[in-house]
């Protein structure tokens, strides 16, 4: 009897485990199922605008970016939080052709340009990515300071995009297009300019592509 009373213990023993791992492993998928994260997106279509933007030039930047901020407490404790951003785009300079105003002279098989637009940036492709961010006891970054940050990464990548010979290149290259283009069907291009658009212009087409130096080579492999 005492033989029958401990088997029937082990075998209750064994059971009841069986039983409680099973239901632990059944909660835990099921938790951990749960616990995966809930992405929604909702996306609205705004609007839809018909545009005549060329892109005729493409650069590569990285921008290395040092930003902090001191707060005097009481004019006793200096607070200061500060990051390190580096910052890659590839930045688009182009014109936008709705802006170019002319008229045709059919009978003469003529283009004349009124005004020619400067060269813009028309797309910036930005990839940032935060290193250094220490953090004082007051002084902490809020999502306002990343945005402001990020805001202010990009004017500056703008602006050096358009201080380099992006923009120039752009215009020699559109002009190129255009003309070329105008000359395989028998059209001419007149560039009838006001003074100041004109003295634009000049300033961007100044750009002279490096040569490559090919006497020098030719020279060199002849010898």
């Amino acid at each position: 009897m005492e033989m029958s009373t401990l088997l029937f213990f082990i075998l209750s023993v064994m059971l009841g485990g069986s039983l409680g791992a099973g239901a632990y492993y059944f909660w835990s998928r099921r938790l951990g199922s749960n616990s995966e994260p809930q992405r929604e997106a909702t996306i609205l279509l705004e609007r839809i605008e018909k545009v005549f933007k060329v892109v005729m030039a493409e650069g590569y930047f990285t921008e290395i970016y040092n930003y902090q901020h001191d707060k005097n407490i009481w004019n006793l404790i200096k607070d200061k939080k500060k990051a390190l951003i580096i910052a890659k785009a590839k930045v688009l300079v182009g014109y936008d052709f709705g802006k170019l105003r002319y008229h045709i002279e059919g009978l003469e098989k003529k283009m004349v340009i009124d005004y020619f637009p400067e060269p813009e940036v028309l797309s910036m492709d930005t990839d940032y990515k935060f290193y250094d961010i220490e953090q004082g006891w007051l002084n902490r970054f809020q999502s306002d300071d990343y945005t402001s940050i990020l805001n202010e990464a990009k004017q500056t990548m703008n602006e050096k995009a358009l201080q380099s010979d992006l923009p120039r290149i752009a215009t020699n290259q559109v002009q190129l297009m255009m003309f070329q283009l105008a000359a395989t069907m028998n059209w001419k291009i007149d560039m009838q300019l006001p003074e100041s658009n004109k003295d634009i212009l000049d300033e961007y087409t100044a750009y002279k592509p490096i040569d490559a130096g090919i006497d020098s080579l030719n020279k060199k492999s002849d010898s």
